[in-house]
């Protein structure tokens, strides 16, 4: 039987990357997502023409009480066990404290921190039977400030202090870690990184280049696969860039 991953916002981009490559390396996935309904569909069509009946589909809004209820009883009533939990889906927006919102406030709160402590809580039974673990996608500005970016910043910040809370409180069957990305370069490009910008940016970055989705995915798969005595940690996998201040 194969292992089992589910994984949060995993039809576009570092989520895609995430569920591509665990599954190439063997587990089966419960793919979460929330409104990109056909980027998740064509992702589930692909693994499973890989390996037949080896990714389902759950939608849901994670900042909805009742409908990530549902997706805790569906996900457990297809699989009883699951072996790694990810953490991926996530809001990001600015929020500048002049005219930051109660709304935005408690969207993002929900979204990046509420959201997966939930999950967790609610997935905890198919994950105590041993050797099961949990990874949460961070950030690198939970520690190095983006400016007008306040409330999520605080709220990866919140996320990693719960990643260290959990390894303590769910050890020895469980072990929780975090991955940080720095700048990602995305396939389908991203208006937020113009050309001198990425420039300014692989310049300050010790590997001289941008982040990949498959950065993420590999050591995401390092931290569930090959890592048995490691819990409580955060990876920063940005190139070397926040060496430099």
């Amino acid at each position: 039987m194969n292992r089992v991953a589910v994984v949060t916002g995993g039809a576009r981009r570092i989520g895609r990357a995430i569920a591509s490559h665990l599954h190439a390396i063997g587990f089966d996935i419960a793919l979460h997502y929330r409104s990109s309904s056909d980027s998740a569909q064509a992702l589930a069509d692909e693994l499973c023409a890989a390996r037949a009946d080896s990714c389902q589909l759950f939608r849901a809004d994670l900042q909805d009480e009742e409908q990530l209820g549902v997706l805790v009883t569906e996900v457990l009533a297809q699989y009883p066990a699951i072996d790694l939990l990810v953490n991926n889906a996530s809001s990001f927006l600015p929020t500048p404290i002049e005219s930051c919102t109660p709304a935005q406030f408690d969207s993002l709160l929900g979204a990046n921190l509420r959201g997966p402590y939930f999950l967790i809580q609610g997935l905890l039974p198919g994950m105590r039977s041993g050797g099961a673990s949990i990874v949460n996608i961070l950030d690198v500005h939970m520690e190095r400030p983006l400016k007008d970016f306040n409330v999520y910043g605080a709220t990866k910040a919140g996320l990693a202090s719960l990643t260290r809370s959990l390894a303590v409180e769910l050890g020895p069957d469980i072990r929780v870690n975090g991955v940080a990305p720095g700048a990602i370069l995305w396939p389908e490009g991203d208006d937020s990184y113009d050309e001198a910008m990425r420039e300014r940016t692989v310049q300050q970055t010790p590997l001289k280049r941008l982040g990949e989705p498959m950065d993420i995915a590999r050591t995401v798969g390092f931290l569930a696969c090959e890592a048995p005595f490691i819990t409580g940690q955060v990876i920063t996998v940005d190139g070397g860039r926040s060496l430099l201040g």
